[in-house]
């Protein structure tokens, strides 16, 4: 038999499946581990030999629901509360 063509013909099993944490296919299935994300490590794969991977998955890539919240509070400063000066400008009832 060929080591080309013809050998990568009777390639027909699946060796990587979808990973339910980065959602790529590279879990492989007999080691059960994910390729791209590591899991089902705690921690999250990734190494400094490969700058633009780390790029693409870092914090701000996605929703960051909360994180832009912090990000404008502290450009905006405190929050100052002048309870004295609200409690005159209302009205008092009678």
């Amino acid at each position: 038999m060929m080591k080309g063509t013809s050998s990568f013909g009777k390639h027909h099993n699946k060796t990587h499946t979808l990973c339910c944490r980065c959602g790529s296919k590279a879990y492989h299935l007999q080691k059960s581990t994910c390729g791209k994300c590591g899991y089902p490590a705690k921690r999250k794969r990734k190494y400094n030999w490969s700058a633009k991977a780390k790029r693409r998955n870092t914090t701000g890539t996605g929703r960051m629901r909360h994180l832009k919240k912090v990000y404008r509070r502290f450009r905006n400063g405190p929050k100052v509360h002048c309870w004295k000066e609200s409690l005159s400008l209302r009205v008092k009832p009678k």
